[in-house]
């Protein structure tokens, strides 16, 4: 089984904001998601502009919730450590793929719920990771989705030693399923950022999982 990790997702409308979020988080994990949105592939806008990040050895990973990824790669690439491209916005994922691992940088692909597996079936062995979003994207604080158990379970069943991301009402009360069902990378959101102990909530969250 693949390493299970805890990333705090970073929702951010302005550099400050981003600055503040981060100084939250930084010291208490190994990997951030940032939440790219353009406020037509989803109805939000989030880090859409030139942002920077601090020097840290934490890993980013970019999480594109829009609808031109490639331009967003282009411009951005060099800032993170892994892309998430949304399977529902991109025209040739073989395109994609090769321009990210030409950077040397790792590449995965996110399934909205009503998105099946099937979808990535042709170049799921060319990938680094794929991120299956248990609510319907877009806003911190949505509602978890217990029917994405199943297709977390019949992914994990198709490849084995894939790195399996969920996000989305990722919490202490359903962590524990999404582990079960055999993700093994878990990001939460409000859950984190929103907490008063930030630390703690991290702290609760690893306790559910699975050793």
């Amino acid at each position: 089984m693949r390493k299970k990790t805890v990333i705090p997702a970073i929702i951010a409308k302005t550099q400050k904001e981003l600055d503040e979020r981060l100084s939250k988080v930084l010291d208490f994990v190994d990997c951030v998601q940032l939440d790219i949105m353009d406020n037509h592939f989803v109805p939000n806008m989030s880090l859409f502009f030139d942002f920077t990040l601090p020097k840290t050895t934490c890993r980013f990973e970019a999480h594109l919730m829009i609808q031109n990824p490639e331009q967003w790669i282009e411009n951005h690439w060099k800032k993170v450590d892994m892309i998430l491209v949304h399977s529902e916005s991109c025209t040739n994922p073989q395109q994609i793929i090769s321009a990210v691992k030409k950077r040397g940088k790792k590449i995965g692909f996110v399934l909205n719920p009503k998105t099946p597996i099937q979808k990535l079936s042709s170049f799921l062995d060319e990938i680094d990771q794929v991120l299956i979003m248990t609510v319907n994207p877009g806003f911190y604080g949505s509602p978890f989705l217990p029917e994405m158990l199943e297709k977390v379970a019949e992914l994990r069943d198709l490849k084995s030693d894939l790195d399996i991301e969920v996000d989305g009402g990722i919490t202490d009360k359903t962590i524990g399923l999404v582990d079960k069902a055999g993700a093994n990378m878990f990001v939460s959101g409000s859950y984190i950022v929103k907490s008063p102990n930030v630390q703690a909530a991290i702290d609760r969250l690893k306790k559910q999982l699975v050793r």
